[in-house]
């Protein structure tokens, strides 16, 4: 009996240190619940009692220190002493086990079987602590991410799996005892296509088609509308949290944001692949910087909220949220993971641990908003530049040609043996050869061969230019500026108002030595002014471009200056002269109004006290040394060519081919420019209040922080990713790649995208089945998991997870390509079915998770708008380009989304604010809705414009005409006749010559309320 007991109790003791690996649970929050509870029941006394006075208290022998977690993990002078993947053979176990030396605790006996069963059992779940072993030691519990975290469902490699689409969703059938529903009636689920795709409701001709046309065609067809990215890309810009406003309390505009949104609607189009839609949007100024559309996508990351009133002391903590926004959207609207619950802890439910996110929101530590100039169309600049350059050549050849013959060149040596005779007061003015010019308007600003800057685009009501150049005239006394005529400006300009006119409000002069070690910049003082014209001796002469007016005076040509150059010479207060030459910074402000901007100014500059006003002629500096090389009789080929156009201008041949040619010049096909907000890295930011007390609006390092505080910084983060995310033995290396030499940015984001992308080793797999689930989402009104934004510990689970892996696994088959994915889940028998409701099935299936029909939802706020829109034939289809808040005609995707201004009719709906990335929009039902139908002004304008379609018709066919129109099908006789008897008494009612419309309106607009209108069926 002794023996047996003995041999009873020595099992026992044997159970805890038996436990194989495998019985470990899985989930990550129930490790760490069984690990701390645990740690506080048995390993934190033996710890306190046998170990800390030697590592951690008053000592740390051997580099060990067990105060925190943390510093557990740290290890001591012999590496690592724990490993949670095989507890048995840690270091620490091998030493308190006395399998190797120095034997632990040093003095006394071994710790007990049952204890030593517990230590490794603690070290298998992640050796979690409480809290610190000893208080006040600042340190935290730091997480271990594990393979078996990585066995977590979502975050396993994609299985292949056979079948099809309605070969799982009839499994989960059949094992649940429902049956799918039948095939919708054609006409349903034409207009069931038409709404879910694009956004619109069919037009009878075009239900009347589909109809006639195979499935497949007709789903391709709608996959290839332009409407079908307008549609779509207000699914991802709800996931984006994209605004066109900073947020808080002043909610300053963002101006140039819309272009993010204009991306979107471009790439869904084009049906990029998802996974290079994704790059784009964190990388795409890495990926492809020299492409309008990449440098777009990158709006993706500055489309979060930020505080633009900040104090100094709120500087960093700023940032810091910024780089969370940027991270945390990233997270959820990407990979379907909170990862920002990570910032001031480890994720108390995934394992995400504080270091992986502040090594993954290192990927953004230098990314800003920056607004830069793009060209949009580069395709469309570069054909028209190759067939320019193709004529422009066929008209210098004849030029050239007569220039080479023998009786010019003689005529021409002749000219410069007699000393270059000619008009030698013209060369009183030396042009200015100007080396950058910008405008605050949107055109474009292009010097010419002549010295000339010629504006291009669109004119802006009012505009500064900007304009630089170097001198090395010394003493320069008198600026001229030249108004030059143009054939693209009305009447020839030289203005661009519409007749031709300009007012030149304000001119303004710095000057500064071309070495800054000789000198500052400094203001020129102007003092006189005489021009060639001026339009009166008021407000509108030469001498009103000085005055302090910048709006209502100015200098102007009109009454006799029109369609002819004109100059205006400003005399300086000094001589201006630096040694090494001179750089002048000149801004010419046209604050008049309507366009009243000089068109192709010139820019001259004289050192003599006073120059003659003319227009025309002049000489550069280049020139000055060619007059100087006839003198000397020290003429070389270069001076020859400076001089040739002063001989030829005496030539009437060679004066209309110089003239063609300079024609033709002036015809060069010019970039069209456009301010687009980008996230980068390099750019001169945004500017915004903040800037003006300091806000250097990043900081070289993340840091990571204890508690998130910034106050409390705990060493450099350098890049990382999400471990649970990284497999088959790759770390961040892998994905990460240099830049080239001298590059503006750090390639940290190209890296990330490379990780999430990468469907092997890094999220990829994440990321295809949260974008699949999504599709799914948007098509059914429910996703396969229900959670769109959150794939962890926290989110449902999959109702269909085979098929979940099957549309994965499809997309990439598919290159990543979302149109053939939409094509299969359209062409399903699940996506087809009937949405009629069964109380049988409802009582098994109440939500319908199982899919046994297709079940009715209300359409989003913009497709209700956008449905009216269009059956009342108000419908703008214009696409692209800034939004608005009045009350336009276009699809609601470009309303300008203000966060403190969101539209109330958008809002009645459902549309969310935009301050998170929303996965799914609620669907309430609230009074207001019905409300927004009977008293809306737009809705009662858009019925009035349906009544009016149907004035043609009797009330017979007005019924039928508006129904078709409005819900696609014809009325049944208890419909008409109410139909008819309402639009009667309307009329009777009103009365007046107009009771016909109003009495249809009136019907138009109850058409409008219907259910049957607004929801998805």
């Amino acid at each position: 009996m002794i023996e047996l007991r003995n041999r009873l109790v020595w099992m026992t003791c044997l159970l805890p240190l038996a436990t194989p690996a495998a019985e470990l649970p899985t989930n990550h929050a129930e490790r760490m619940r069984q690990g701390t509870a645990l740690f506080q029941e048995t390993v934190r006394p033996v710890l306190m009692e046998q170990c800390l006075k030697c590592h951690g208290g008053e000592k740390e022998r051997s580099g060990l220190n067990l105060a925190t977690h943390e510093l557990l993990l740290k290890g001591g002078d012999s590496g690592p002493v724990i490993d949670p993947e095989e507890p048995q053979g840690s270091l620490l176990m091998r030493l308190l086990r006395h399998r190797e030396d120095p034997n632990m605790p040093p003095k006394g006996p071994r710790l007990s079987t049952t204890t030593l069963a517990a230590i490794e059992r603690w070290i298998g779940l992640g050796a979690p602590y409480d809290k610190p072993l000893i208080e006040g030691s600042g340190a935290k519990t730091a997480m271990v991410v594990t393979d078996s975290d990585r066995e977590f469902w979502s975050f396993k490699p994609l299985r292949k799996v056979d079948g099809n689409i309605d070969q799982f969703v009839r499994a989960k059938l059949k094992k649940r005892g429902l049956r799918p529903s039948a095939p919708a009636l054609s006409r349903t689920f034409v207009r069931r296509a038409y709404l879910d795709l694009i956004g619109l409701p069919p037009t009878p001709k075009q239900l009347s088609a589909g109809m006639r046309e195979s499935k497949e065609d007709l789903i391709d067809r709608l996959l290839d509308s332009q409407h079908y990215g307008e549609r779509w890309a207000r699914h991802w810009l709800d996931a984006a949290r994209f605004a066109e406003s900073h947020g808080f309390e002043q909610d300053y505009d963002r101006k140039y944001a819309f272009h993010y949104r204009d991306f979107v609607i471009k790439a869904l189009n084009q049906d990029m692949p998802f996974d290079q839609f994704v790059r784009w949007q964190l990388a795409g100024d890495e990926f492809a910087p020299d492409n309008p559309l990449a440098m777009m996508a990158t709006g993706f990351l500055g489309a979060g909220v930020f505080p633009t009133q900040l104090t100094e002391k709120e500087f960093e903590s700023a940032r810091y949220d910024e780089l969370d926004d940027m991270a945390a959207t990233m997270g959820t609207a990407m990979l379907g993971l909170t990862i920002g619950c990570a910032r001031c802890h480890d994720h108390k439910f995934d394992p995400i641990p504080v270091k992986d996110y502040y090594q993954l929101v290192a990927s953004f530590a230098t990314t800003i908003r920056s607004e830069i100039e793009l060209d949009l169309n580069p395709g469309s600049f570069e054909k028209k530049m190759a067939a320019w350059q193709k004529s422009h050549r066929q008209v210098e050849q004849p030029l050239e040609a007569y220039i080479s013959q023998p009786e010019f060149r003689a005529a021409f040596k002749k000219w410069l043996d007699d000393g270059a005779p000619g008009d030698r007061e013209l060369g009183s003015w030396s042009v200015l050869k100007i080396t950058e010019a910008k405008s605050s308007g949107r055109g474009s600003l292009t010097v010419q061969p002549d010295g000339s800057v010629l504006a291009g685009g669109k004119a802006a009501a009012k505009e500064t230019y900007t304009l630089k150049a170097k001198s090395q005239v010394p003493g320069v006394r008198s600026l001229r500026i030249e108004a030059l005529t143009h054939k693209s400006f009305r009447r020839k300009g030289p203005g661009r108002a519409g007749n031709g006119n300009f007012v030149l409000s304000n001119i303004k002069v710095f000057a500064s030595p071309v070495d800054p070690a000789a000198g500052k910049r400094q203001p020129v003082k102007l003092l006189s002014t005489k021009a060639t014209h001026q339009q009166n001796q008021a407000n509108l002469s030469a001498a009103a471009s000085l005055d302090s007016n910048t709006e209502k005076t100015g200098w102007a040509v009109d009454f006799g200056g029109i369609g002819k150059d004109q100059a205006l010479v400003v005399a300086f207060a000094k001589p201006i002269s630096f040694a090494g030459g001179t750089k002048f910074e000149f801004e010419l402000r046209f604050g008049n109004g309507g366009q009243h901007i000089i068109g192709r100014p010139r820019l001259s500059v004289s050192a003599e006290a006073e120059p003659p006003v003319v227009v025309g002629g002049g000489q550069s500096d280049a020139r000055s040394a060619a007059f100087a090389a006839v003198k000397s009789g020290q003429l070389n080929e270069v001076h020859r060519r400076e001089l040739l156009p002063l001989f030829g201008r005496q030539d009437p041949k060679w004066v209309g081919l110089n003239q063609a040619r300079l024609d033709s010049a002036a015809a060069k096909p010019q970039r069209i420019l456009e301010t687009v907000q980008v996230s980068s890295e390099g750019f001169k930011p945004t500017k915004h209040h903040a800037d003006g007390r300091g806000f250097p609006h990043f900081y070289p390092q993340t840091h990571f922080l204890e508690r998130g505080d910034p106050n409390q910084k705990k060493g450099v983060a350098t890049q990382g990713f999400l471990q649970v995310l990284m497999r088959n033995g790759k770390a961040t290396g892998q994905w990460q790649e240099a830049p080239p030499k001298d590059w503006r940015t750090s390639y940290r984001r190209r890296g990330l995208a490379n990780w999430i992308t990468d469907e092997k080793n890094g999220a990829g797999h994440l990321l295809a089945r949260v974008i699949v689930n999504r599709l799914w989402h948007h098509h059914f009104g429910r996703g396969i998991v229900s959670t769109p934004n959150d794939f962890g510990l926290q989110g449902a689970e999959p109702t269909h997870p085979e098929l979940l892996e099957y549309l994965a696994n499809r997309l990439i088959a598919f290159d990543w390509k979302l149109k053939p994915l939409h094509r299969e889940i359209m062409l399903s028998a699940t996506y087809a079915q009937k949405s009629a409701p069964s109380r049988e099935f409802s009582a098994i299936d109440p939500a319908n998770q199982f899919l046994w029909r297709f079940a009715p939802r209300r359409l989003e706020a913009e497709v209700i708008r956008d449905s009216m829109l269009a059956v009342s034939g108000q419908l703008d289809t214009k696409m692209f380009g800034p939004g608005t808040l009045s009350a336009h005609k276009r699809r609601s995707i470009y309303f300008m989304i203000k966060r403190s201004r969101l539209v109330p009719e958008m809002q009645i709906f459902d549309q969310p604010e935009p301050l998170v990335s929303q996965g799914s929009r609620p669907r309430t039902t609230i009074a207001p809705q019905a409300l927004l139908f009977m008293n809306s002004p737009q809705v009662i304008e858009y019925a009035r414009a349906l009544a009016g379609q149907s004035l043609e018709y009797s009330y017979d066919g007005a019924i039928r005409t508006i129904y078709r129109q409005v819900l696609n099908r014809d009325p049944s006789a208890d419909e008409f006749r109410e139909a008819r008897d309402f639009m009667v008494t309307q009329e009777q009612t009103y009365e007046t010559t107009a009771a016909k419309l109003l009495a249809r309106a009136d019907f138009c607009q109850v058409m409008f309320g219907l259910n049957e209108f607004i929801y998805l069926q």
